[in-house]
């Protein structure tokens, strides 16, 4: 099956093909920073990083751009209420961005460019803009004429006509068109200025993004991506700016994600719901949020709310137990199992090897992906279940086929990299400390009942398994010890 991706531009998925032959181009739009990063953040993060890390798999060189907005008017705001300069407020947000990154487990982009490392590219596409018509100047202020380029509208579907009546835009009646938007702004007292042909000013939003992406991808680029609120305007905006100047289109896929709800409800401060990564993170494991969001298709949205993370962690526990059993397989190889029932595991799992692949070529289809993932994992534990010996031999070909397995579909995803054991250790650490309980008194209680079964107590045995249930609790005995841990 060939790759096959969804294009918003033709509201269709297309057959993929490269400009250049194994190798793509990839563009996505990063954070205004000036507060810490947001759930809305991570799914987008997450959604390009497992695309990326595909094209990756399946061969491809990928060249992956994402920029940094290191000059705003909320960045502006922030400094002047903190009295620091602007550099000061970005720098620090764009490191608290890279570690929840980092904590997410997303792959570093190949560039990360910032806005006030390319002024001059900027300046030097508006001048193009001039030249041909499409901009105008007011009072040092050069604003961008949407009715000098018929095309726009295309990405978002909808004619000028219908974006002036439903469109929040600036009131400025210094534009010829409500819809016009700023390329340079000019400069207002304690704000950050660089010199332009029109004055002192900075840039507007909008032209970074069409300057970063072409000075490193070129002028038509393979991909690019986003949130499915920045298709109109900002999208649309950066469309209309390339385009006009170069007369190529800027990019042949646009592959938007889509929106993240907090409690079925849209995700905003105003209404309290709004959550950020590194709160997250302190209750869920981020292997867990990553499962999450891509249960679902990156189309599709999602909505984050403790029963569907809860779900999400019951899917990752029900992995890293097969992981856990194949890493105790392994210290205790063994005798190994007929030769015939190992081969009939591996024949298998490349099975699923090439479903996940068909499914992910099929506009990145995570979630009927991950469903051959979880197949997979139950095939492991029944054949290993019927393959290991009393004794507590194992069959090495098979584990080591299992391994290579959720090792490779791993590497994909993003997920599978922690050790078992330091996994489910972290995961007791957030559940008790979610629900107030610590696992030192757990583990006290453990050993309490395992002297009580040593001396035959066992009306006590059974006292502190019930209070352990009483609080989500589930223990399992076995010769090798005791484990527990919440239901």
């Amino acid at each position: 099956m060939s790759l096959r991706i969804y294009n918003t531009l033709t509201r269709r998925k297309d057959e993929f093909r490269p400009l250049n032959p194994g190798k793509i181009g990839i563009y996505t739009c990063g954070i205004t920073a000036y507060d810490y990063c947001h759930v809305g953040h991570a799914r987008s993060a997450v959604v390009f990083d497992v695309i990326t890390r595909f094209l990756r798999y399946r061969g491809f060189e990928v060249t992956y751009v994402k920029n940094f907005t290191d000059i705003d008017d909320k960045i502006i705001a922030k400094a002047n209420d903190l009295g620091v300069n602007t550099a000061a407020i970005s720098e620090r947000f764009i490191a608290e961005h890279d570690r929840d990154m980092d904590a997410l487990g997303i792959v570093r982009p190949t560039v990360t460019p910032r806005a006030t490392e390319n002024i001059d590219g900027m300046i030097a596409l508006i001048e193009r803009l001039l030249e041909k018509g499409h901009a105008y100047v007011v009072d040092g202020d050069v604003y961008y004429a949407v009715e000098s380029f018929p095309g726009y509208g295309k990405l978002s579907c909808r004619n000028i006509d219908e974006m002036m009546a439903g469109a929040r835009v600036d009131v400025d009646e210094r534009k010829r068109n409500p819809l016009d938007f700023a390329l340079w702004k000019a400069s207002k007292p304690g704000e950050p200025w660089w010199e332009s042909p029109w004055g002192r000013g900075r840039p507007g939003w909008h032209i970074e993004c069409s300057v970063m992406s072409q000075r490193y991808l070129g002028e038509t680029f393979d991909i690019h991506g986003g949130g499915e609120d920045l298709i109109f305007p900002h999208h649309e905006n950066e469309i209309a700016q390339s385009e006009g100047a170069t007369g190529k289109p800027l990019a042949r896929w646009w592959v938007h994600n889509g929106f993240v709800r907090v409690n079925s409800e849209k995700m905003s401060k105003s209404l309290g719901n709004f959550a950020t990564i590194r709160e997250m993170l302190k209750d869920w494991h981020p292997e867990v949020m990553r499962l999450f969001m891509i249960s679902s298709h990156y189309r599709s949205p999602v909505d984050f709310s403790p029963s569907s993370l809860a779900e999400a962690r019951s899917g990752m526990n029900r992995f890293y137990a097969t992981l856990k059993l194949l890493k105790d397989m392994k210290g205790a190889m063994g005798e190994a199992a007929p030769e015939g029932r190992d081969t009939e595991l591996a024949a298998r799992l490349d099975e699923l090897r090439g479903r996940f692949v068909e499914a992910m070529e099929d506009d990145f289809n995570t979630a009927r992906a991950l469903g051959y993932v979880f197949e997979a994992a139950r095939t492991v534990n029944a054949h290993l279940g019927e393959v290991r010996p009393p004794g507590g031999g194992s069959a090495p070909a098979a584990v080591r086929a299992a391994e290579g397995f959720f090792s490779e579909i791993g590497g994909v995803l993003g997920l599978f990299g922690e050790d078992p054991d330091e996994y489910f250790r972290l995961d007791r650490e957030r559940e008790a400390a979610k629900r107030g309980l610590e696992t030192g008194e757990i583990e006290r209680l453990l050993h309490e009942r395992r002297e009580a079964r040593a001396a035959k107590d066992w009306q006590r045995a059974d006292e502190i398994r019930r209070r352990l249930a009483a609080w989500g609790i589930a223990i399992k005995d076995a010769p090798e010890g005791t484990t527990w841990h919440f239901a």
